[in-house]
């Protein structure tokens, strides 16, 4: 009998916790459901161009950072892999899921432009790094890249003095406008040291293997090394640092750009004096998002264009 008032005394506790539950009383934790998670209130595309290059890899990370701060903000991310048409695809697919804005970051601007101007004419677009001629966008994000090529070349220009030198220059791609801006910049500020020479400029589509290749072979023909490589990014100048270690090339400085943080980011390469100097080239993530918000929420901002500065990394 006493088993039996036991074993109903429970019971009774039991059916009450979970009528508390049910009924939300307070003090009792109700369990979550799917119904508990909280409604998305904007759906976003994220349509990057490729995620080989760390800088990209980190633009996704930090947008996707920014996005979690917001709990009725969802966002789909896709990669081209470096493929224009592949984009094309992928922008249709998200356009597919009925976004609400649009983020890109596009492989061939110009490629991009019509497309993305008929979904200008539907949703909100903010472009990202690479811009797009014309004006069928929202907002256009992006680092100052006329800036970063010549702090570069002033960076380089100092550090070699009076005596001056040769540079070779490791480009990220041909003909696209982030590249050239870099590369004029850099130019325009070498231009005031009359005993520094560009020797060379070379092509490595962004990529720390092909900038090793690339600079292997020019070792190879060259009377002498340069005293100065700059590369459009950390991952080529790193590139270029392994092929002059394998090459038993010594005394050559190198200088990138990224700034990235982590292992072998440009700020750890600066601090192994791998790098004499990087530039920390802002992603415009958060940015992105902060604007995304105020977009839909119908505060559309005054300017059409938001530029970020670099920042210099010595040791």
């Amino acid at each position: 009998m006493k088993r039996w008032l036991m074993f109903s005394g429970v019971l009774m506790m039991i059916v009450a916790l979970l009528a508390a539950a049910v009924l939300g009383i307070p003090g009792v934790m109700a369990p979550r459901t799917r119904d508990d998670s909280p409604p998305t209130k904007y759906l976003i595309g994220m349509s990057q161009a490729n995620l080989i290059e760390p800088w990209r890899v980190t633009m996704n990370r930090e947008l996707e950072h920014a996005a979690a701060e917001h709990f009725d903000l969802r966002v789909i991310f896709t990669d081209a892999a470096g493929d224009t048409e592949r984009q094309i695809s992928d922008v249709a697919m998200l356009m597919g899921y009925d976004i609400d804005l649009l983020i890109i970051s596009p492989n061939d601007s110009e490629a991009l432009r019509p497309v993305l101007s008929e979904i200008y004419r539907e949703i909100p677009v903010i472009v990202l790094d690479r811009n797009v001629s014309g004006d069928d966008y929202t907002l256009f994000i992006g680092p100052n890249n006329d800036m970063i090529g010549y702090l570069s070349g002033l960076r380089v220009g100092r550090m070699l003095g009076e005596e001056g030198g040769s540079v070779v220059e490791i480009l990220g791609t041909e003909d696209s406008p982030p590249v050239a801006a870099r590369s004029e910049g850099f130019a325009r500020a070498i231009a005031d040291f009359p005993n520094v020479t560009i020797q060379k400029q070379l092509v490595a589509d962004w990529l720390q293997d092909r900038a090793e290749d690339r600079f292997k072979e020019y070792l190879i023909v060259s009377d002498r090394p340069p005293d100065v490589v700059f590369a459009q990014n950390d991952a080529m100048a790193y590139g270029a640092w392994i092929a002059a270690q394998k090459y038993r090339v010594y005394g050559t400085r190198f200088v990138g750009v990224d700034g990235l943080e982590g292992d072998g980011g440009g700020v750890d390469l600066v601090r192994r004096g791998i790098l004499e100097a990087t530039f920390y080239c802002p992603t415009g993530s958060q940015q992105a998002i902060d604007y995304a918000l105020k977009i839909l929420s119908g505060d559309v901002p005054g300017v059409r264009q938001l530029i970020l500065d670099p920042v210099e990394i010595t040791n």
